[in-house]
């Protein structure tokens, strides 16, 4: 067994209104903090994983995103993966 660790990174599809990003936004403006075209925000997960091989590891990861960590109607994932030493 090798130990993996994997970074999955969820956002909203850019056709879904994000309005936490929208407030934030504008706190960031009343801040004074100018020029911020876009703002949205997702989620980081960061999970370990003890897995045969690399292609294990990830199918396992896939599997666990695209059925509990992500709601596939209005988010999309991405992963990274690295095997710990």
């Amino acid at each position: 067994m090798s130990k993996f660790r994997a970074r999955i990174l969820v956002s909203l599809r850019p056709s879904v209104l994000d309005p936490a990003g929208e407030a934030t936004k504008t706190a960031a403006n009343q801040l004074g903090i100018k020029g911020l075209s876009k703002l949205r925000i997702g989620k980081s997960i960061d999970i370990d994983i003890d897995a045969l091989n690399e292609e294990e590891a990830k199918k396992q990861i896939e599997l666990l995103s695209d059925r509990l960590l992500a709601n596939p109607v209005i988010e999309d994932w991405s992963m990274e993966l690295l095997q710990v030493v």
